[in-house]
């Protein structure tokens, strides 16, 4: 089949060049001046997506923020992965996800809105507690803004939101701030065809922080564990609960709420209304479905169901300075062009990021420093962490980094969550 991939950033690079391997036919746009090299060598680029859009047997768009052009598509007959505008906003406007979820009645963790700084620290110093600032809209994608208060009278957060009122008010305009609530965060997501979901779902574990032990910054994600599954008590109770309002804006892709999950219930916390990264590259690690099949079925709303892997699936990022920041300056002094090499040729879990195809040699590519998802599986969680970790043995790359423990919280976390009978 034929494929066209509309990204703004090179996200779903991985998930295009499986496709390639599958035999499908790839054309692949960049939006992004910064991006446009990022596959060169994997895939095949074009310059303009929309003199491709009737060459395309299915049309995948790999973020948030193309709902319009999505919809558009679909009225013209074309078969298209990707969101809706009502699935776009659920991710952006923290405030309408929180809501859209109780209208659904899954319950939500007390949370508040604010587009003033000086309302928000006033609303602390009146009603002192531990909260999360969590910025909505574009602000979000800046990962290291989100702030996770440690003090039980919220003196630390009124601290930082000073500081992001000095420091942030061009770029934070909306932001929520949100009661923490202390327990297992683990997330339940899965692809909807268009009329919905489709089995199994998605059990993941996100580790978000740069450093293990969940220190420095929040990157977004450094690695994840995962396993699927039969429809269990964390989906029935958050994101099964959304079948209709996710039927009724036709919303076509992956789908994935992040929750703090404890004996008192399973709180959603934010939504992924697209592909999540590096997820789907651990995805492709537990899926034995052929992808190509299985994307053109729900792009045209086909009952559909994946197969899976039994066990586990644990993926792990490699990255190199200036990740997670973004600083040109140090990307160009430590890593631009630089050579992936291998010390094995058996490439089995490697998966590629921001890197380019030259003459043979694998080379960095992009301007952020997200270089390669190397995953593994294995019927225990020990056995996929230990045959990840084997296949990042495998890679040599100049100033590397990468966390060294990621699924190691699952022995604590299953524990708990059994005990709860979420799983």
């Amino acid at each position: 089949m034929k494929f066209l991939f509309v990204t703004r950033e090179a996200l779903s690079v991985d998930l295009a060049w499986q496709l390639k391997k599958e035999g499908h036919e790839i054309n692949f746009f960049v939006q992004d001046a910064s991006e446009k090299d990022v596959g060169d060598g994997f895939v095949q680029k074009v310059d303009q997506w929309e003199p491709q859009k009737d060459w395309a047997d299915v049309i995948i768009f790999d973020d948030i923020g193309f709902a319009a052009t999505v919809e558009r598509l679909r009225a013209e007959g074309k078969f298209v992965v990707g969101g809706t505008a009502y699935t776009d906003r659920l991710e952006d406007d923290r405030e309408f996800g929180q809501e859209e979820l109780k209208k659904a009645g899954v319950p939500i963790l007390p949370s508040w809105n604010f587009t003033s700084f000086d309302d928000a620290i006033a609303f602390i110093k009146l009603n002192p507690d531990r909260y999360v600032i969590k910025p909505s809209g574009k602000a979000q994608n800046e990962k290291e803004l989100l702030f996770v208060g440690q003090e039980d009278d919220g003196k630390d957060v009124e601290q930082v939101l000073e500081h992001y009122k000095k420091k942030w008010s061009s770029k934070i305009k909306v932001f929520l701030l949100q009661r923490y609530a202390q327990g297992v965060e683990v997330a339940v997501g899965a692809f909807f065809n268009g009329n919905d979901f489709v089995e199994p779902i998605n059990i993941n574990f996100e580790h978000k922080r740069l450093f293990p032990n969940d220190i420095g910054p929040s990157t977004g994600e450094m690695g994840t564990s995962v396993y699927w599954s039969k429809p269990n008590q964390i989906f029935e109770l958050t994101l099964g609960k959304m079948r209709e309002p996710l039927r009724a804006s036709k919303y076509v892709g992956y789908i994935d709420i992040n929750c703090i999950a404890n004996g008192k219930g399973v709180w959603p916390l934010e939504w992924t209304s697209r592909f999540g990264y590096p997820t789907v590259s651990i995805h492709m690690e537990g899926v034995i479905s052929e992808w190509g099949t299985f994307l053109s079925d729900i792009a045209h709303g086909k009952p559909t169901q994946l197969k899976c892997k039994r066990g586990y699936q644990v993926g792990v990022v490699i990255a190199v300075p200036p990740f997670p920041f973004e600083d040109e300056k140090a990307f160009r002094k430590y890593s631009e062009d630089a050579t992936i090499l291998f010390k094995k040729p058996n490439l089995n879990g490697i998966h590629i990021g921001e890197v380019k195809l030259e003459e043979g040699d694998w080379k960095l590519a992009g301007r952020s420093g997200y270089s390669l998802i190397v995953t593994g599986s294995g019927m225990t969680m020990q056995e996929a962490i230990a045959q990840a970790y084997q296949s990042v043995k495998n890679v040599m790359l100049p100033n590397m980094f990468y966390r060294d423990d990621i699924g190691r919280r699952w022995a604590k976390d299953s524990d708990m969550l059994f005990a709860w009978g979420y799983l």
